[in-house]
């Protein structure tokens, strides 16, 4: 589940992961006031108790690299339209933030999955 950070509000998002979304927000609102303004991902595990754990991710690569060029979307046709850059500097910025979240175990490699989406997206990468 993805919710903003800092400033999470009951709803219906939260309604069906089954937790007191009181208590939850005023948690996870805590935990995240330094994220304020990001989209951040959470995994949550609901007790039969009502209780409930939750992990909280690192922001979205597609969000990250937005931020960076400073747009508020991609292209729709990143492949054929570029629409943004963003510096070297900046990937491995953005690489090194998402690696604990990656599926691999340098930064280099993270470099190499955050440029792909990048391209994706429409966005260049400059030296």
């Amino acid at each position: 589940m993805e919710l903003p950070g800092g400033e999470s509000k009951p709803g219906p998002k939260l309604a069906s992961a089954g937790v007191n979304m009181g208590k939850f927000c005023t948690d996870f609102n805590a935990k995240t006031a330094d994220r304020r303004g990001e989209i951040v991902p959470v995994i949550i595990t609901a007790f039969e108790d009502k209780s409930y754990e939750f992990v909280i991710k690192t922001s979205p690569v597609a969000s990250l690299i937005l931020k960076a060029a400073g747009l508020k979307k991609g292209s729709a046709t990143g492949n054929k339209t570029k629409i943004g850059t963003i510096t070297k500097a900046q990937l491995r910025q953005i690489a090194e933030y998402k690696l604990p979240d990656l599926n691999c175990g340098d930064v280099e490699t993270a470099m190499k999955i955050v440029e792909g989406s990048a391209n994706n997206m429409g966005i260049f990468i400059v030296d």
